[in-house]
This record gives structure tokens, sequence and C-alpha cells, in this order.
């Protein structure tokens, strides 16, 4: 914690307060504060913590291993859109009525239904007809609904058993929020992490007794996708180019490119960042620009058939344990099915 955000500790104290009181609400079901749980599978996929732990690449590992064996649907709350209640999702609308998670999993898998509603309940309710198995997207906190299955995820470089409330740290909720979850998946490892620094981590998770633990790291591809044409991710190499990046933590990028030896200038934006026209007309001005998937869906619309590409990333299990986690999960769903 930096030495501004020490001094923000007593509203962190009253953020927690206010959070936990209403979380023991919720618990004992109490008032209005009560959840509703369905007979078909609902997971959730969400963290404590505020951003930047890898929600959306680990919603699509999960699509892509249960997308052929079950009728999926996704569905997100759709931050930053500039629309409201229950939408669907299609390849060809713009980021801005959907949010960019959203289209980016449609335009990803152009078969899978994905709808935003700010109500969980309701979109839901619409999507159960047409879906077997619903994945909710960043729902840790709502508490409204009571999915079947829970996945948490925590970054390994900012750890929620090491955090603190908003906004003295990142936390949007205690600690002992992770018991809910059936899972705790620490993403973005390194490539290089000792087994006994993977150990110590499992310790200090405090697993309860029907919690397992696994480690992922992100993966790069080596590809560059743009609007008509991909191409090998060495077309960098000696190519000045443009980085540009509106997402809560895109220093692994950032690690990533250097690492590769490739020369760029970075433009950093807060995460979900809207675009304005100046903004745009001054990207313009770049010869080459690469981006995040998630930032392309903003940008692909204004930008056109600009030369935007974006780097895709996906999610990778460590030490051997994918067949683990597919096995955990496809458990995890016969029993609700059951």
């Amino acid at each position: 914690m930096n030495r501004f955000r020490k001094l923000l500790f007593p509203f962190a104290i009253v953020y927690g307060w206010v959070v936990s009181i209403r979380n023991f609400l919720y618990d004992k079901q109490w008032l209005s504060f009560t959840s509703v749980s369905y007979k078909k599978p609902i997971i959730c996929v969400g963290n404590l913590s505020v951003g930047g732990t890898g929600k959306t690449p680990m919603i699509e590992w999960l699509v892509a291993h249960l997308k052929d064996n079950h009728e999926l649907a996704v569905l997100s709350r759709g931050y930053g859109r500039t629309t409201s209640g229950y939408l669907q999702v299609e390849s060809n609308l713009d980021a801005s009525q959907t949010g960019d998670e959203p289209l980016q999993f449609k335009q990803k898998f152009p078969s899978l239904r994905v709808a935003v509603c700010e109500d969980r309940k309701t979109g839901i309710n619409n999507l159960l007809p047409q879906a077997d198995i619903i994945l909710l997207d960043d729902a840790f906190q709502h508490r409204k609904v009571t999915p079947g299955f829970s996945i948490l995820l925590t970054a390994f470089d900012d750890l929620f058993f090491e955090d603190y409330f908003l906004p003295a740290g990142n936390l949007r909720e205690s600690r002992k929020g992770a018991s809910r979850a059936d899972i705790i998946i620490v993403t973005k490892c390194p490539d290089k992490v000792s087994y006994a620094r993977l150990q110590e981590i499992t310790f200090l998770l405090n697993l309860l007794p029907h919690q397992k633990v696994y480690f992922s790291k992100i993966g790069y591809a080596d590809t560059i996708v743009g609007v008509s044409e991909s191409l090998p991710l060495a077309y960098l190499k000696d190519k000045p180019f443009t980085l540009v990046t509106g997402i809560a933590n895109p220093d692994p990028l950032v690690q990533f490119l250097n690492q590769q030896g490739f020369s760029f200038t970075h433009k950093k934006y807060a995460d979900h960042h809207r675009f304005s026209a100046p903004e745009i007309s001054e990207l313009k001005k770049d010869d080459l620009i690469i981006t995040t998937e998630k930032d392309y869906m903003r940008l692909q619309a204004p930008l056109g058939k600009y030369a935007l590409y974006y780097l895709p990333i996906k999610t990778i299990i460590l030490n051997k344990q994918e067949m683990f986690l597919k096995q955990t999960i496809d458990k995890a769903i016969a029993l609700m099915e059951g």
C-alpha cells in the first residue's frame, strides 16, 4: 500500500463495514437481502478485487471447454455500455452498446449466446429457455443470485489475502468472501515460478475442505489480428508501433513485448476507456497500432480499416493441472444437473 492510500485507510474501514453488513444480511437471507438459485447449472467467474485478474480469458477457456457438449450462454453486466436492460449481443453491434468483453465473446465464438443485463436474475430468466449452462461474468458480488458453482480469480502479483479494502487497497469485499468459492485460480503467474512459491500461496489461501486451487498464466499468440488479415508476430520486428491499452493492468503485455525486442511507444488509458473523437484523431497519426483484444472491440469501429491489430491471449493452466480442472468442472456440472 503506497503512502497516499494509507491515508485513505479510515475510509476503507467504513467501506468494509458496509460491505460486510450487506454480505451478512445475504448470508442470513434477511429482509430484502435474498438470493435465488436455479435448477440448471449457473457458473460464476469473479474476484474479490477491482479489475485485472483475467476474468475474460478465463470465461473464454470455459467456453472452449464446454461449448461442444452443452447449450452454453454467457451473461455479463456490460460495463460501460450506453444501453440498459436485457440485450442479446450480436456480432454486428458496437462495443458502446454491449460493453467490450461481451462483444469480444460473441465475435470470438459466433454461435455462442451472449447477453448483457445489469440485473442478473432478469438476464438468467431470459437465457434459461435457450441454454442449459450459463456462465456469469464478474458476478461474485452479485448476491441476488446463488450460483451452483463459483470460480474465484486472484492475480499472482496482487493476491487477495495480501490486500485491503477500497480505497486503501483493491478489495471490493472481505477476504472472507473467498469462502463462497468452489475453486480458486491464481492467475497471471510468471513463466518461471518455483514449486515452493506455489505451495506457499496454497498454504496462505487457507483453503476450506471443499475448495481446490489451480494456477494459470497468460499465453500470447504468435500472430496479430486485424480487420481483414492476420500477421505473424515477427512482422513487428524492426517496425516501430504504438501500443494502446485501456485495461486494468497492461504490465504483463508490456513486459512480453519488451522481451520480444520490439520498439514501441505505449499510450496507456484507464480500464474500459471510451476514446473521444480528438483521441481517435490523434491515434490516426500513428502508422501502426497494436492493442489488446478488449480494446480492439472499442477501437475497430472508429478506426475502421486503419492499421490496427490486436494480440490474442489465452489462459494456460500450469503444472499439468488442466485435465484436473476440467474434471472438477465437469463433475460440478453433473451434480448441478442431477
